[in-house]
């Protein structure tokens, strides 16, 4: 089946290739742990479980990585969509220094994944940069090293010169390099683990949307439209793209969403503006974020509102982002422009850890996600089968009620307020 017709409209899915269509639920299994939802949090937690002998099934309510899992920009990087000052305030120098280590594994897993089960063209380019749109040297100095003081993490400064011979941008001034950075195709990626669990005989049932979470005994009943499942553990993994299965942690999120623009091949084009095969974002409170694709594409990621559908001229608006930096890509043109729902809770930490006796969260990663679900399914997994109580490093992020369709409004109030502070905090740096 032509993949195109089953995801929303992106550049990912239209280079996906064939891949199978995976049937709906039809019987009432009982496993050992069953899986809401087969986003990169899914795939990851049952892959792991799989690997220790449990008997796993997912249940997704559309297609493989259909939701932000296949929408977002392909970023793997350590860290979280929350700061990592406020989480070393937060927990400690001792324990955020442990939990920034564990998103680093978690970057470190995909990689691994990738490698190990020889994933064909996800692996898209090596490296990260963070540009610096404030001219102000002795900050970016100082929070080089403070990355190496507080969290171990060796970045690499560009000066002014540096940085704009590989992103010919006068926009820019520095930048600090993470050579463990790198970027992917994340709806390929997504396939990948899908294809590993059911290598290890995991089912992954595909139009089956999770209706009801009921006790059953010493585990749990998942009821859907066609059929029940019973499962001594319980993990849900549906981000924002749920709010009725179990209310009390999808109220503790917002649905943000942000947009992806990328262009028609233009190689030539693009090697007059940037010449990194790296990842490139932008430090500003709500920046940009880019990569060159192969074949000589640029995606172009950026924006977040709390507006739910694709805006109408979607296309034309990244394009002006883009060129308000390269206007030297004038010439190019648009394949693709989607938008990516997110859940973000109010510290903007992801959720991870056990719920009830048997029920267990990973969910919430903020726009953070590829490193982040892949560390939040080991942890998972580590607590069902090993009693590893790592997960326990973020409990102290609650699931506060998100406020609603008032915190949605509040969640827009702020990022507009972000946009109007970064504008100021550049044109002074001049």
């Amino acid at each position: 089946m032509n993949a195109t017709t089953d995801y929303p409209n992106s550049y990912y899915a239209e280079t996906l290739g064939d891949v199978p269509k995976r049937s709906a639920l039809a019987d009432n299994p009982d496993v050992d742990v069953c899986v809401i939802g087969a986003g990169l949090a899914g795939l990851t937690t049952a892959l792991e479980l799989l690997r220790t002998g449990k008997s796993v099934c997912v249940l997704e309510a559309k297609r493989v990585g259909w939701g932000a899992s296949g929408l977002n920009g392909g970023f793997v990087s350590a860290g979280f969509a929350g700061s990592t000052s406020d989480m070393l305030n937060r927990l400690g120098r001792v324990d955020g220094r442990e939990a920034y280590r564990l998103s680093i594994d978690g970057m470190n897993y995909v990689r691994d994944q990738i490698r190990d089960l020889k994933m064909d063209d996800v692996l898209d380019g090596n490296g990260e940069f963070h540009v610096y749109r404030q001219n102000d040297t002795q900050a970016v100095l100082h929070e080089c090293e403070r990355a190496k003081v507080d969290l171990d993490h060796d970045l690499l400064f560009h000066n002014t010169q540096d940085t704009r011979s590989l992103m010919k941008s006068e926009r820019y001034h520095n930048a600090l390099y993470d050579p463990n950075g790198f970027h992917i195709n994340p709806l390929k990626y997504c396939h990948g683990l899908a294809e590993e669990i059911e290598r290890l005989g995991g089912d992954i049932f595909e139009d089956t949307k999770a209706q009801n979470l009921t006790r059953s005994g010493v585990g749990w009943k998942v009821s859907t439209q066609t059929a029940d499942i019973t499962a001594h553990h319980i993990v849900l993994c549906t981000s924002a793209y749920d709010f009725k299965l179990y209310p009390s942690i999808s109220r503790a999120m917002q649905p943000v969403a942000t947009y992806v623009m990328v262009t028609h091949p233009m190689a030539e084009l693009l090697d007059q503006a940037i010449t990194t095969p790296a990842s490139i974002a932008d430090t500003r409170r709500a920046g940009d974020y880019y990569r060159r694709l192969p074949g000589g594409r640029l995606l172009w990621g950026g924006r977040i509102t709390t507006r739910q559908s694709k805006p109408f001229h979607l296309a034309e608006m990244m394009r002006r982002d883009m060129l308000s930096v390269y206007p030297q890509l004038n010439a190019a043109k648009t394949s693709h422009a989607w938008a990516g729902l997110m859940g973000y809770a109010l510290h903007s930490m992801p959720l991870i850890g056990q719920v009830e006796d048997g029920l267990w969260m990973a969910t919430a990663f903020g726009g953070h996600g590829l490193n982040t679900t892949a560390m939040a399914g080991e942890l998972i997994a580590g607590a069902i089968t090993q009693g590893d109580d790592r997960y326990k490093l973020f409990a102290s992020y609650k699931r506060n009620w998100a406020g609603g369709l008032i915190g949605r409004a509040g969640v827009q109030t702020k990022y507009w307020s972000m946009q109007l502070r970064d504008k100021f905090d550049e044109t002074v740096s001049h």
